[in-house]
């Protein structure tokens, strides 16, 4: 992780209250500092008195000081997105807490949000959040309509399996596997990969099944063995505490978190206590623009602060 303990304000950053930014998929914790100062959301959760801790997850170029794997081990990549809502993020949630001694507000953009509302789902990391922010929120991808995120959904027929058949662990959209499976995806009829960082994702499970599950490892032995069924078991979204405080938002030209597919996780939160929900729709906001976005910090990050000061 990083740490901005204060913005330009200064003050004691000892009595600053802690914020977690958690990255999306194909990405790391640059994500919340491509902007100008005034315009990334560190940067400006920094000015207005947060705490603001960043994450770099699994995969990344910060996370290569594996204590006995090298990143071309195989085994360096046995993992899915699974064990990030499993392990990695109440681990870093709760090093925040330990840290700082005090609960924290998160932020998370895509696959951060998909990887918290697993969590969020089966009761963790609630006892030690006061509140979420998620942006561009993934919980279902059945209506995505970006062409290349459907190509290459279609592509992987299972967990990894394509990879596996090349004989590659790594997924890396710069190297010569990357590149060449990226050219013949941008090839298909009717994909444009102009905007490659917001059509592409890793999270093709979900649009193929149309559900969240915990890891598929392949047949009904296997999944047997580690969960004792046939199936791996789905997260459900309704589980999630009705009293946690939720802010999402999500945009009505985006491609990947379809306005239909963010209505299926609000049927989810039908329940959730009326005064612990707020929604916001931003109509002109493709994916990228809640992170890039030059006039984000008016129409998204002044709210969100605003969430965050009403559960502190």
């Amino acid at each position: 992780m990083h740490r901005i303990p204060q913005g330009r304000g200064g003050g004691n950053p000892g009595k600053r209250q802690p914020v977690l930014l958690q990255h999306g998929v194909l990405m790391d914790g640059l994500t919340w500092l491509l902007n100008p100062p005034q315009q990334s959301l560190a940067f400006v959760l920094a000015d207005n008195g947060f705490d603001v801790w960043i994450t770099h997850g699994r995969g990344t170029r910060w996370s290569h000081r594996h204590e006995s794997l090298d990143t071309s081990d195989p085994a360096y990549w046995a993992w899915s997105w699974d064990e990030l809502a499993s392990f990695d993020l109440p681990a870093t949630v709760g090093f925040v807490v330990q840290q700082t001694g005090q609960k924290l507000h998160y932020v998370g953009v895509t696959f951060g949000t998909l990887t918290a509302l697993s969590a969020f789902s089966e009761g963790k990391l609630v006892d030690k959040i006061k509140s979420a922010a998620l942006l561009t929120p993934v919980a279902y991808l059945t209506y995505m309509t970006t062409p290349i995120g459907v190509a290459a959904a279609s592509a992987f027929s299972g967990e990894g399996r394509m990879l596996g058949a090349l004989g590659v662990a790594e997924f890396d959209p710069k190297g010569a596997v990357g590149t060449n499976f990226l050219e013949s995806v941008c090839a298909m009829p009717g994909v444009n990969c102009y905007d490659l960082m917001a059509s592409f994702t890793a999270t093709y499970k979900l649009f193929r099944r149309g559900v969240i599950t915990k890891y598929d490892h392949g047949s009904s032995m296997a999944n047997m063995a580690a969960y004792g069924q046939s199936s791996p078991p789905e997260y459900h979204m309704p589980n999630i505490p009705h009293h946690l405080p939720l802010l999402l938002s999500y945009g009505g030209g985006d491609m990947l978190s379809d306005v239909k597919d963010v209505q299926l996780l609000l049927n989810d939160l039908s329940n959730h206590d009326a005064d612990k929900l707020v929604v916001q729709l931003v109509k002109e906001y493709a994916h990228l623009d809640f992170v890039m976005g030059v006039n984000a910090k008016q129409v998204v990050y002044d709210g969100l602060i605003a969430f965050f000061n009403n559960h502190s």
